[in-house]
Order: structure tokens, then sequence, then C-alpha cells
């Protein structure tokens, strides 16, 4: 991927984006009716958004980093409700 802004530079967008891209096969089989499901797609978008936007920012951009580390672990806890509820065996 050719960076055509700061934030695109940046490991830790590069590697949010790669969550997304190993998240989305396990979203798209995963049933419509499971609430994590949604929570782990709003989340894992949100990791992006705000490294992008906070990179943005001149003023402190701890604000939107601290937002993408929280989602980053909304993220997991979805995945690990996802593994509790064992709808991992749908996604094999």
């Amino acid at each position: 991927m050719e960076a055509y802004f700061d934030h695109e530079k940046l490991k830790v967008y590069q590697q949010a984006i790669e969550f997304i891209k190993w998240c989305n096969p396990i979203l798209k089989k995963l049933p419509r009716k499971l609430a994590a499901l949604y929570q782990l797609d709003r989340a894992s978008t949100s990791i992006v958004l705000n490294i992008a936007e906070g990179n943005g920012k001149y003023t402190p951009k701890d604000r939107y980093f601290d937002i993408a580390r929280g989602s980053a672990l909304e993220s997991a806890g979805a995945l690990d409700i996802i593994i509790t509820k064992e709808y991992y065996l749908i996604t094999t």
C-alpha cells in the first residue's frame, strides 16, 4: 500500500488495517443476530479511524490514540465472546 497521508506511514495504522483484513472473513461468517459481530466491526473500524484522526491533529493526540487503544481492547473482548459462545466453530 502506497502511503499518501502521514498516518498511512505509521506501523500501528498498517497493523490496524491488517487486523480489519483478518477480521473481515470472520465477520462475514458470523450470525447477524450476534451482538459481538457488530461490536467487533465497529471497534475494529474505530481503531483505524482514531489513529488517522489523531495523527492529523496539531493539538495533543493522546485522546485519539487512547480511544484507538480502547477500541483494540474492545475488539479483543468481542473475540473472547465469540470464542466463549463457540461461534468460532462456524468459521472453521
